[in-house]
């Protein structure tokens, strides 16, 4: 593909919106290329399910012409969704019919279906962002450090752009050269636990289960199992915790482990108790951080944030991967209104128009997010929650019936 013009422009971190960003910025013809520190590797684990929105997660898929094979690849059956007590009480349950606004899809799905547009050239796998430089010039000299096994290269090296975006996760390495703010602990921590093919295995979970999500909602204790399009349920453990307590239970091997966390959720339904009896070796321990809400940097012409480099909430709204995605349709549009016909862009101007329109949408989201975890915890938590989505389907049908008239 020829390019508009011979800036160059470097993004940090090849998840959801890296890659979305990189396929639109190389659908305008810019010189784009994508640097991720992993391997490629598409046997490597790449996260759980996601719930793709129709307002911001879908906007750049359809913009880049990928909306009708992301719908022939998503679950739409996915938005099932059963709230319960500890006790096994059901508050709420939803089948999922026809075609919501919500359908879900694998993490993994998702950025090959993005990547597979994307050409091979433009993706670097093994550079590691170890740190940059502003040039006299007004270019950043990125740093990296290169691994690569298969060819037995382990080396640093350098890379000059006009333009660097960091989207590079939770934990950004680019963030601190725009703002000396650091991630906060939510006081929550995840067991991640996995039952695989559970179809197989346990049709009785599978059941149970049904094709999407099912929150067991206990106080200052959560279980919540998510069907994977792989056939796995992946099992969220979620406990209020002060920071260091879950180094305990990292301490223990498997067995010791699911030992306590029965032991702990010794008074829950047995069949809630099934998502961790049945569970595979495959655990994961994640603490839950955010960003301040309403978090902003000093603005500057060549260095931007999208995703949770930006603007990191918990997940407890499911507005991650969909903000990252809208993130890179906001920076593509911004980028396109300040090029023109001389084939120059007006980069200072692009990223002071996309933060501006990115703060906006995302503290409102990074809001939700927050009041949802609290919501999750609280003792009324099932009553809250179902009440939520009872209003959600009376908003979804008042709709609907509009668009018929």
């Amino acid at each position: 593909m020829t390019t508009m013009t011979n800036k160059k422009i470097g993004i940090i971190g090849g998840g959801p919106g890296g890659l979305m960003l990189g396929l639109l910025l190389q659908n305008q013809g810019l010189d784009v290329h994508i640097y991720e520190k992993a391997d490629r590797n598409v046997n490597l684990s790449r996260g759980g399910s996601l719930d793709i929105h129709h307002d911001t997660g879908q906007l750049p898929l359809a913009e880049a012409g990928l909306l009708d094979e992301f719908k022939a690849l998503a679950r739409f059956e996915g938005e099932d969704t059963k709230i319960v007590d500890k006790q096994g009480h059901i508050y709420f349950e939803e089948d999922a019919e026809g075609e919501g606004g919500r359908p879900e899809i694998d993490r993994g799905e998702l950025c090959d279906l993005i990547q597979n547009k994307i050409e091979p050239e433009r993706i670097h796998y093994g550079y590691k962002f170890e740190s940059m430089d502003t040039l006299e010039d007004g270019k950043v000299k990125v740093h990296f450090h290169h691994s690569d096994n298969f060819n037995q290269i382990e080396q640093q090296e350098t890379e000059v752009f006009d333009l660097v975006i960091g989207s590079d996760g939770a934990f950004s390495k680019v963030r601190p050269f725009l703002a000396d703010t650091d991630i906060i602990y939510t006081g929550v921590s995840f067991i991640e636990l996995s039952v695989p093919d559970v179809h197989t295995q346990y049709p009785d979970l599978a059941e149970y289960n049904k094709n999407g999500k099912m929150m067991g909602l206990g106080g200052d204790q959560l279980i919540l199992g998510q069907l994977n399009g792989d056939g796995r349920i992946v099992v969220y453990v979620a406990y209020e915790l002060d920071r260091d307590q879950l180094d305990e239970y990292k301490a223990l091997d498997n067995e010791a482990l699911k030992a306590r966390i029965l032991e702990e959720f010794q008074d829950w339904d047995e069949e809630l108790l099934k998502y961790i009896k049945y569970a595979d070796d495959n655990i994961m321990f994640r603490r839950i951080y955010r960003l301040p809400i309403g978090f902003e940097w000093q603005h500057q012409s060549n260095v931007t944030l999208i995703g949770d480099a930006a603007h990191l909430m918990s997940p407890f709204a499911g507005e991650g991967v969909n903000m990252a995605l809208y993130d890179a349709y906001m920076l593509a549009h911004a980028i396109a209104n300040h090029s023109n016909q001389t084939e120059q862009i007006d980069f200072d101007k692009a990223l002071a128009e996309y933060e501006k329109n990115m703060y906006e949408s995302s503290k409102e989201r990074a809001k939700e997010s927050q009041e949802n975890l609290e919501t999750f915890f609280r003792e009324d938590a099932p009553e809250v929650m179902a009440n939520f989505f009872i209003e959600g389907q009376k908003m979804l049908e008042a709709q609907n019936q509009q668009s018929n008239q």
